[in-house]
This record gives C-alpha cells, structure tokens and sequence, in this order.
C-alpha cells in the first residue's frame, strides 16, 4: 500500500473524472489531471460488477497499489515537474478473480501497458 497522501478521496476522483481525457486499454481507463501538490496521487475504481465480494476487490485495490509503487508513474513527476492525479477504472465487463492467475497476469499487462501509454 502507499501512503494517503499519494491516493485520492472520492470527491477529488470526481474531480478528475469530469474533466480529464482518457487513456483506454482492453479492461481498464485511465484519467489524468495536473494538480498542484509535490506528488503524484492515484485511486482505482472497481465496479461491484466486476468482482464477487469484497475480498476480491481488496486484493486486487491492493495489487494495483503495489504495482504503483514499482511503476515510473509514482516518480514521474520528478522528471518533468508535473504532477498529476491518477484515477484507474476497472470497465464493468470486466471479471477479476483473485484464484485466477491469469487474470490477475492480464490485470498488470493492462496497468503495465496504460503507464506506458501515459508516459509517451
């Protein structure tokens, strides 16, 4: 997990998705929106839709911070001196299950594939 400076509320998630262009991949959309912090910060949305329980969701929620951590995206705004908020929406067709590796493959290709996208 990050720490909470580094993820969004829900009424700066509506913030960002209001007025933002998307990034679009197979099961996931990305919004970016400058903002006037030091850092970059990040939320993911997971539709009810897409998971059985709350379990599932949460490891997922978690999976996402922890490849946050590891991706440029998290330091990006040192390079450019820009910083952004980041909000990632898991599209509703979409079914995610923690047993199912390679669903859970496909989850980080999806992120791996719009932080590229983004950094172009």
């Amino acid at each position: 997990m990050i720490k909470k400076i580094y993820r969004l509320k829900e009424r700066e998630v509506k913030k960002v998705l209001g007025k933002t262009k998307p990034f679009f991949s197979y099961g996931i959309v990305l919004n970016a929106k400058n903002n006037k912090f030091k850092s970059n910060r990040f939320s993911i949305v997971i539709w009810a839709k897409s998971v059985n329980n709350n379990i599932t969701r949460t490891f997922f929620r978690r999976l996402f911070y922890d490849f946050i951590k590891r991706s440029s995206l998290f330091s990006w705004s040192e390079k450019v001196n820009k910083s952004f908020d980041f909000v990632f929406i898991v599209k509703k067709q979409t079914k995610l299950d923690k047993k199912d590796k390679k669903i859970i493959l496909n989850f980080e290709k999806e992120l791996s594939f719009l932080e590229k996208k983004f950094n172009k």
